[in-house]
């Protein structure tokens, strides 16, 4: 058994019997056993103990939609609409990856991410067991499934379906627990919709969850009208989509009555802020899904169209993006938009009961904040702060299943130095190759 002791930090809960306390949180194993303001009944003997005078500690952040291996690609293409930057840049450079290019990638982007707070990400590529390897080295959470598109031949159909069905059934429950498995066709306009329905078939036989990206630009909403007489949110339903546990990533462009059905069919959603603005895709109805009961998180996407993995800056843009298109300043308040990244996050991934928040009994899944620092001063209103002053450059240690996976701002399990120079590696051959 192993225990850590955190004395006199500041806690940020996002627990709403008490969302912020000062105090000491003790952690055993993989779990959190105490916290509170007095110092536990404890023998100190064999515990670790952190000093938290300096620092704010909350949960892990929760990264609801990407794709980790296209770091590799983070600046080849910007400045694009979303067909182009797809279909003229990003699909060739992908068609020459092999193995070591996935592994290359994804080991950057987790690194990325567990420096700058995120412990749990949800990832859709192909080459999955790749990812998968990663996720196990690095320690951080993973949520992963083998995105599929079913522009292809039928007995291409058929190996790709079989790969995505295999790998969800291998690697659920892996890396003691952190990884769990999703199906995902990559989207409807990718996809024909028998298709579609295969995977919705294999979620309900290996009882999984369903991901796709949905409605995320105008010209996608159009062609699914004009090929299937439905907008998508609709088509989908129709296809069955909806009748299993489901995420979708960027809805952006909905209407009323699919906010509604949304609502009904208990859809999540992971709202990319950066992502959609970058590729001029539009900025989704995040505080009238939230009023309707949607639960929306939050994803950064690829760097390829982010260009980065800050969920902290995410959780500032959504914040005061739904202030500016909307006029009301209290359209999505500071706690919120960090519920959006913890919370709900957690919620999005059915994983509520595990992470997400500081409570006892719940997975040891949090980073800790330098808050000597002049952008959180004076101090006032510590939620305030984080959400818009803060950012992942601010984070010093992380843990996840209570084991230290950042100290001091370095990785402790990935050789940094080697991840960076493989993955210019690979670029550059992706490049040239």
């Amino acid at each position: 058994m192993s225990q850590i002791w955190i004395e006199n930090g500041l806690f940020i809960t996002m627990d709403e019997t008490r969302p912020t306390l000062r105090g000491h949180m003790v952690v055993t194993d993989d779990r959190i056993t105490y916290l509170g303001e007095e110092p536990p009944a404890m023998q100190a003997e064999g515990v670790q103990k952190v000093d938290g005078s300096r620092l704010a500690f909350l949960p892990g952040l929760i990264n609801t939609h990407g794709h980790a291996a296209m770091s590799l690609l983070r600046g080849y293409s910007d400045d694009q609409n979303l067909q182009v930057w797809l279909e003229q840049k990003m699909w060739p450079m992908e068609g020459k990856y092999v193995d070591r290019d996935t592994c290359a990638g994804s080991a950057l982007a987790i690194v990325e991410m567990l420096r700058t707070g995120t412990t749990a990400f949800v990832d859709m590529y192909d080459r999955m067991d790749q990812v998968a390897e990663m996720v196990e080295q690095g320690g951080i959470r993973g949520i992963l499934t083998r995105g599929v598109i079913g522009l292809c031949p039928e007995d291409v159909q058929e190996a790709k379906l079989a790969e995505a069905i295999a790998f969800a059934r291998e690697w659920n429950g892996k890396a003691d627990g952190r990884i769990s498995t999703m199906i995902s066709p990559h989207a409807p306009y990718t996809c024909p919709p028998a298709y579609i329905e295969r995977f919705v078939q294999a979620a309900h036989d290996y009882d999984l969850p369903l991901h796709t990206h949905m409605s995320e630009t105008l010209a996608e909403v159009e062609q699914n009208e004009r090929d299937y007489g439905l907008r998508p949110v609709l088509h989908l339903d129709r296809l069955g989509f909806f009748s299993r546990p489901a995420l979708v990533a960027h809805a952006v462009h909905l209407n009323d009555a699919e906010i509604e059905l949304l609502a009904e069919k208990g859809v999540s959603v992971s709202h990319n802020p950066v992502s959609n603005l970058k590729l001029a895709s539009g900025i989704a109805r995040v505080p009238e899904m939230m009023r309707a009961g949607i639960t929306v998180s939050l994803g950064t996407d690829s760097v390829a169209s982010n260009n980065n993995l800050d969920l902290f800056e995410e959780i500032r843009l959504a914040a005061l993006l739904h202030k500016g298109v909307s006029g009301d300043p209290t359209a999505i308040p500071a706690m919120e938009a960090l519920k959006l990244a913890t919370v709900y996050g957690a919620k999005a991934i059915w994983q509520q009961d595990r992470i997400g928040m500081l409570r006892e009994g719940m997975k040891a899944d949090f980073i800790a904040i330098d808050l000597e620092q002049p952008h959180f001063y004076p101090k006032t209103d510590i939620v305030s702060h984080l959400v818009y002053s803060g950012s992942g450059r601010d984070v010093r240690h992380v843990w996840v299943d209570g084991r230290q996976v950042v100290h001091a701002g370095e990785c402790t399990l990935l050789d940094e130095e080697k991840i960076r120079y493989e993955a210019q590696a690979s670029f550059e051959r992706l490049l040239n190759g």
